[in-house]
């Protein structure tokens, strides 16, 4: 065996950064998108919220459905209503799924 076999096959996962969901937030799939910055999101929870998406995002990143995201319930309507946190990338998305967070 070589030395190029060897640490191929021998190499540990690599280790990425992914953040976490924390208190209220949710982790969540994008599944419809409306115009501007509205959004469905199926949650982990069981629950499908209509979701903004802040300025930060919105004038940055483009989003497409299927994309996974983090999501943060309104206090008001926790239930049907939330606002992106965070939208994770597809390097991330794929750890997540690996992990069975999503």
């Amino acid at each position: 065996m070589t030395l190029m076999e060897y640490s191929q096959k021998d190499q540990p996962d690599v280790v990425i950064r992914v953040r976490m969901p924390r208190g209220k937030e949710v982790i969540g799939t994008i599944t419809e998108i409306f115009g501007g910055s509205r959004l469905h999101v199926s949650c982990r929870d069981g629950k499908t919220r209509m979701c903004r998406i802040p300025g930060k995002f919105r004038k940055r990143i483009t989003i497409h459905p299927g994309d996974a995201v983090l999501v943060i319930p309104w206090d008001v309507e926790p239930d049907t209503k939330g606002d992106v946190e965070w939208i994770y990338t597809r390097t991330q998305a794929g750890w997540l799924k690996r992990k069975g967070l999503i």
